[in-house]
């Protein structure tokens, strides 16, 4: 009896899942592994449009970047080396590869531009965050 190679992850669901939630993002397969969906999030009419990509990485931490319009320098929750946003704290939140791009990031990326539109206007940070400097207990 031969070896049944399993997938790591379910790319297909995935694609499925955005299809039938945001038919308006474009899949690409990147590796076997990764895709990277593309659309456009308008999260209230008098707000910008925003282009985002968000990339499926498995059991590794979705990447989602801003396509356009151009963020400001230093926007807040934004990761620097990568381009990408800060959606939640590892601490808080387990990304796992069955975890559904369209069922979580999506919603938090619309979210962050939301909050981000805000900060824009008011100069504070209105949404959910968590300290990245805690001090954890002493065990």
């Amino acid at each position: 009896m031969g070896l049944v190679k399993s997938k790591p992850f379910n790319t297909d669901l995935q694609i499925w899942a955005m299809r039938s939630r945001y038919p308006n993002f474009k899949a690409k397969r990147k590796s076997e592994f990764e895709i990277e969906f593309t659309g456009e999030l308008n999260v209230k009419p008098e707000l910008p449009t925003y282009k985002v990509s968000i990339t499926y990485r498995g059991s590794s931490s979705p990447v989602v970047r801003v396509i356009s319009p151009e963020l400001v320098p230093d926007p807040p929750h934004f990761y620097k080396e990568s381009k990408s946003l800060c959606l939640y704290h590892p601490e808080n939140f387990k990304w796992a590869k069955e975890k559904l791009i369209a069922n979580e990031i999506v919603a938090w990326t619309a979210a962050w531009i939301y909050f981000y539109e805000v900060w824009l206007q008011t100069g504070i940070w209105y949404g959910p965050e968590a300290s990245h400097n805690a001090i954890k207990p002493q065990v």
